[in-house]
């Protein structure tokens, strides 16, 4: 293929990308910056059931007060199942419904929120609860726990706290450990603090919610205690017994019911995921979008499933690595092993971060390839070699995460995170070069894709580049472009012009 078509080709796709980019940041208003003054939180509960042979009706317990935010939008994902909102006893319900379904089925139900500290969403005032109803001997416990408990407090706020105190002291007495002997979970444990309430006449109620963050690809809701002194509900923290609520804390439903009931199912599981987005990012985006009737939002990221979008938050930054690759190879003229290698150990830095990253990776390296010359002696076929290399990095990355937990540095647990076909085959073509080529020239590929990989982890850990990529992912084409013209780069690398510095000077 001539220049000429490279050319022409390199021009189609940096058009095709720099047009989608400009028409999403002019037209529906996506952000290029990834400081925002309103961040939203999508919370999507995904139920997942295996479909009986009859009907399926599916419930789900939603929130109705969320005291600290506002709900920006709701809606549910869900196909050929009908759909509705209803109260409850316990507040909202999201039911599905549908007469005939075969295997397996996932319903999705999406909350956007964003906080608004001023918003007032306080509960009606609730009766005094009547006496529960307990057999012996949890009966006669209950009645001495309240005693006690009343003797040493002055209101309904004071005797949850000095009551929570109690249950969580490491040496319970024998009435609050024979409460607490069937609490097996942190919602059992605070159902039994409300049952104790309710006996000393005390409005009270189990909550659970969210803990808001970003990109939380699978989270569990918290239980937590919500009391009524007679003027309003106050929340307490059920391990240490203060009032407060966790930061960011969305309240999902209160009351001891399940949180999903599913009829003519089996096998629930239900799991929530988080998004932290930014309210010019979507939703001044999606209302422009919907104005325009424009599809474009509909084929986003932002229409993926929450943990899908985490994931590829990740991927797409894995070209960034590799243009920066092709830089330092075909430009600099770094020498390193293997095509993507660099790249991928670059990918392990982000969670094992750069410097204990360079340690780990450097350590692994030498120890196997010490090893690595000790098999040389076996003189084994490359296959089986090569399977021996994959062998020892696993029990050289086991050995190294144990003896890091021992001596209390935890970061060398993460050392499993590095790719270890990667490291074995880096091994491998370490040592070759080294009997071919001499220990200088495998020391400098070696120490070559090393920095290669650091390079690679500097530009892909830029949180404003990350945002961009994300937001607009046709930028890849750019990225695509440069690739393809830096592949026809055919001059000097930058290390090759002292080897050439006489015949400049001539």
């Amino acid at each position: 293929m001539t220049l000429r078509y490279v050319y022409a080709l390199v021009a189609l796709l940096t058009a095709i990308g720099l047009s989608m980019f400009v028409y999403k940041w002019q037209v529906l208003g996506f952000p290029v910056t990834d400081k925002q003054k309103t961040p939203i939180w999508t919370i999507e509960t995904a139920i997942r059931f295996d479909s009986g042979p009859g009907s399926i009706k599916a419930n789900l317990q939603i929130p109705t007060l969320t005291p600290g935010f506002r709900t920006l939008r709701e809606y549910n994902v869900s196909k050929g199942y009908g759909f509705s909102l209803n109260y409850a006893s316990g507040g909202r319900e999201a039911q599905w419904a549908i007469r005939r379904s075969d295997g397996p089925q996932t319903l999705y139900y999406r909350r956007v929120v964003y906080e608004d500290a001023g918003s007032d969403q306080s509960d009606t005032t609730p009766p005094f609860p009547p006496p529960p109803v307990i057999n012996e001997p949890f009966k006669t416990a209950v009645e001495v726990i309240v005693s006690d408990v009343q003797e040493h407090s002055a209101d309904a706020a004071s005797f949850a706290t000095e009551l929570l105190r109690l249950a969580n002291d490491p040496s319970p007495d024998a009435n609050v450990e024979l409460l607490l002997t069937e609490a097996d979970s942190s919602a059992d444990f605070v159902q039994t603090i409300t049952t104790i309430l309710a006996a000393a006449r005390i409005p009270a109620r189990m909550i659970r919610g969210i803990v808001l963050a970003d990109q939380q690809r699978t989270v569990a809701p918290l239980p937590w205690l919500e009391i009524h002194d007679g003027d309003r509900w106050r929340y307490f923290n059920p391990n240490t017994g203060e009032e407060s609520l966790p930061d960011r804390y969305l309240i999902w439903w209160r009351g001891s019911e399940p949180l999903v009931k599913v009829e003519g199912g089996s096998k629930v599981e239900v799991n929530f995921a988080v998004q932290k987005n930014h309210l010019d990012s979507i939703a001044v985006a999606e209302q422009r979008a919907a104005l325009q009737q424009s599809r474009l939002i509909d084929f986003s990221l932002f229409s993926l499933p929450i943990r899908t979008q985490a994931v590829y938050s990740v991927l797409l930054m894995i070209p960034i690595g590799a243009l920066v690759m092709v830089l330092l190879r075909n430009v600099v003229g770094i020498d390193a092993f293997g095509t993507f290698m660099p790249v991928l150990i670059a990918l392990s830095f982000r969670e094992t971060q750069l410097f204990w990253g360079v340690i780990l990776f450097t350590l692994l390296v030498t120890l196997g390839l010490s090893i690595r010359f000790l098999l040389e002696r076996l003189r084994l076929l490359l296959v089986p070699r090569l399977g021996a290399v994959l062998i020892v990095v696993v029990m050289l990355m086991l050995i190294i995460s144990i003896v890091s937990h021992k001596l209390g540095m935890e970061t060398g647990l993460s050392v499993a995170l590095f790719p270890m076909v990667i490291i074995a085959m880096t091994i491998e073509r370490m040592s070759v070069v080294w009997e071919e080529r001499g220990p200088t020239d495998a020391m400098r590929a070696g120490a070559g894709s090393l920095v290669v990989a650091i390079f690679a982890y500097l530009a892909m850990g830029m949180n404003w580049l990350e945002h961009l990529i994300f937001t607009f992912p046709e930028l890849l084409l750019l990225v695509l472009s440069a690739v393809i013209l830096l592949g026809r780069y055919t001059g000097y690398r930058l290390v090759e012009l002292s080897r050439f510095k006489a015949l400049a000077g001539n």
